[in-house]
């Protein structure tokens, strides 16, 4: 009995494939038990990791309900896997054989189930449908949160109110213009008052373009109606006070800070200690993201960190200057309390926001691995962070903030666990200049590896990334931690004796040294890398790819490099597209057989619709009007526009004006034309040769990208589904 393996022991491997490998009963079991041997053995070789993996498949599970179509998909997908779950354990394959193939099925076919119904629940729960046109008239409804923005001239007000179509209560957002006297004043609505307001109101925004921002499943999670502009002053009603007292003093802290600041210095430093990013001008927010900075301005790992370390080292360097407690305590769990303490305030003063929460969360598994002897940064730390965002939020997925979060970590710890790094960094018998270039190295190689794995994100959510990211977050972390933030903070708590001037010098000047870093690397040559939107194909290559290298052990990560080869070479290869149409049709665009220009139907107010444009076509610039296209031909009516691609010329006819057109002529017009574009509707008696993406057409559709070489047409709505926040028009 003492020979027999336990069912729960986990076997050698080469045991597992020679006991497998005896056992043949006829062909079919032998080949399956064959390749069971192989992949338990691959399994243990590499040290397969079961919670890790079935936080991937928790995460793949919630990326699958987004990707699907429609309930009965989603049904279909979760029945699936609770299927294959069941027929594993029905079949009960010897566990003392195969542990880890046993254990990889019964934990990550559930989670693969589990993402997509926690995401499905999280989406009835809180997902609130638009209201169903815009609408425009005099509304009352009550201030649930004040949003300061004096850099972008105007305050931001979410409030509670009834629909005007059919009575039910919704949330809307809408700002108020700085001409109406609110910004920077104490005098407007607070969180809680009763306002009365005139308005226009609109539908949450859907994607202008295929792989543009999606506002509207944003507004969907927040819970948010409707958005839209005050166009008078709101009057207020009656003054409340459910606005909360954490809200009011986050706003007066804010406000404090920018009163002791002038300049762009103010807004960076309110964005440090309070989260609002409202007081930052744009031309140094976009320098920041280009130098690769733009981690530093929203509150997330680096600030947090900072704020429970500091908290961490101060109380345990000053509860060592007692011998008694030094003797009798254990100094490193009071310390970690203190530091859990101290991270969980700055999370609620900052607004509590996801990025926030979820780095919080991993500061507090960090301090719990400290207090009891554990390895403080590993895996199995950012797995349970993860999978607690993701239970929380799983809509956090989709956007950016969590890929990047995760991603720069996981890149970390995957670095510091591969081998050459610990023989690179193992102590050694040298000079102390040897040893600090040695980490030098290392601070540069592991920014380096951060900017690779985190610029394939940038691009497909943001069309562009900063080329010298390591090279300025060497300089500007360093900076931030060790001299902005103390120096802020140290301030702040001078201010409470009226002395904080001399210190608040000093912040202004380390501020204005760090936007000078950001605008100094985003101005160098090639600092910014542009690109058009993204396959979502090449970014599952590169995800699966950088999961791959980041989660498994020894040389079979190396594979993992394949996927993401495949995905940088797809990514090189992209071609802009030929032709992009927006979903009211008013606003087209023309990229040149070169790739480089950008011409446009018309000159448009909103910076909005031409950032969207450029980035959408993977350009920088200003847009040049279409009438200067080679051989274009517009009156105030139409433009009739030949493109030569390959060896052909496509001819479009793209309508401009109004007007009312005599129909003969029109349909004489699209008899000559491959392509028809127009943001009204047209007859049935336009038939163009190709594609007819007239107002009837765009409602159902939304905005379009069209690559005329391969005759292939990317919609808004091949991405969208039968998810709550896409409603196509008919």
């Amino acid at each position: 009995m003492a020979s027999q393996a336990a069912p729960s022991e986990n076997p050698r491997p080469d045991a597992v494939r020679g006991a497998a490998l005896q056992h043949r009963p006829w062909n079919s079991k032998r080949l399956l038990s064959r390749g069971l041997a192989e992949f338990e053995f691959f399994l243990s070789q590499a040290a397969f990791r079961q919670a890790q993996w079935s936080v991937v498949a928790f995460g793949a599970g919630i990326g699958a309900w987004f990707a699907l179509p429609s309930p009965g998909w989603w049904i279909a997908w979760c029945t699936g896997w609770f299927v294959l779950t069941g027929t594993v354990i029905v079949l009960r394959w010897p566990r003392h054989l195969y542990y880890h193939v046993f254990t990889m099925f019964l934990m990550v076919f559930p989670a693969l189930a589990a993402g997509c119904l926690t995401v499905w629940a999280r989406s009835a729960m809180v997902g609130q449908p638009s209201i169903a046109k815009p609408v425009f008239g005099t509304f009352t409804g009550r201030v649930l949160e004040r949003e300061e923005q004096p850099a972008q001239g105007r305050d931001r007000l979410t409030v509670a109110m009834r629909d005007p179509g059919n009575g039910r209560a919704i949330k809307v957002r809408v700002n108020v213009p700085e001409k109406d006297g609110l910004v920077r004043s104490s005098a407007g609505p607070e969180a809680g008052d009763v306002i009365r307001f005139k308005a226009r109101l609109m539908p949450p925004a859907p994607p202008m373009l295929p792989g543009a921002y999606n506002f509207a499943r944003t507004a969907w999670f927040s819970g948010i109606s409707a958005t839209g502009t005050l166009l008078e002053t709101p009057e207020i009603v009656e003054q409340g006070h459910s606005g909360g007292r954490l809200a009011a003093l986050r706003a007066g802290l804010s406000r404090h800070v920018r009163e002791r600041l002038g300049g762009g210095e103010a807004g960076i430093a309110a964005a440090l200690v309070t989260g609002d990013r409202g007081g930052i001008a744009e031309d140094d927010a976009q320098a920041m993201r280009d130098a690769g900075l733009a981690h530093l301005l929203s509150i997330s790992g680096l600030h947090v960190s900072a704020v429970i370390g500091a908290t961490y080292l101060l109380v345990l360097r000053l509860l060592a200057l007692s011998p008694w407690l030094a003797l009798r305590v254990r100094l490193p769990v009071f310390a970690a309390g203190a530091g859990a303490l101290a991270g969980i305030g700055y999370t609620l003063l900052t607004g509590a926001q996801v990025p926030t929460v979820r780095s919080c969360i991993g500061a507090l598994l960090v301090l719990a691995a400290l207090a009891l002897g554990r390895e403080p940064l590993s895996l199995r730390m950012l797995a349970v962070a993860a999978f607690c965002v993701l239970l929380l939020w799983p809509e956090s997925l989709a956007g950016p903030s969590f890929q990047m979060s995760f991603g720069a970590v996981l890149a970390i710890v995957g670095l510091g666990t591969a081998e050459p790094v610990g023989r690179f960094l193992s102590p050694r018998d040298e000079a102390m200049a040897a040893r600090a270039l040695r980490y030098l190295a290392m601070v540069l190689l592991t920014g380096t590896v951060i900017e690779l794995a985190l610029m394939p994100i940038g691009l497909y959510h943001f069309h562009r990334a900063g080329v010298y990211g390591a090279l300025a977050n060497v300089l500007a972390i360093p900076l931030t931690t060790f001299v902005v933030m103390p120096l802020v903070g140290t301030a702040l708590v001078l201010d409470l004796a009226g002395a904080g001037a001399p210190v608040w010098w000093l912040a202004g000047h380390a501020i204005d040294l760090l936007i000078g870093i950001a605008h100094g690397i985003a101005a160098r040559p090639g600092a910014v890398s542009v690109m058009p939107a993204m396959g979502t194909g090449a970014f599952l290559l590169f995800v699966g790819g950088g999961l791959w290298l980041g989660l498994w052990s020894g040389r079979v990560r190396l594979w993992g490099l394949a996927p993401a080869v495949a995905g940088t070479l797809l990514l090189a290869a992209m071609a802009p597209p030929d032709v992009l149409v927006t979903g009211d049709g008013r606003h087209v665009g023309l990229v040149d057989a070169a790739g480089e220009r950008l011409f446009v139907l018309r000159d448009s107010r909103s910076s909005y619709v031409r950032d969207n444009l450029l980035e959408l076509a993977g350009m920088e610039g200003e847009p040049v009007l279409i009438e200067r296209w080679p051989g274009a031909r517009c009156n105030s009516d139409f433009c009739t526009v030949p493109v030569r691609r390959r060896n052909r010329i496509w001819h479009l006819l793209i309508a401009r004006g109004r007007d009312e057109v005599p129909e003969r002529m029109l349909a004489a017009a699209c008899d000559k034309a491959d392509i028809v574009i127009a943001d009204r509707w047209l007859p049935r008696s336009c038939r163009p040769a190709w594609l007819k993406a007239d107002r009837s057409t765009l409602n159902r559709t939304g905005g379009l990208a069209i690559h005329l070489a391969s005759g292939k047409v990317t919609t808004v709505a091949e991405g969208q589904g039968e998810h709550g926040w896409w409603r196509p028009g008919k």
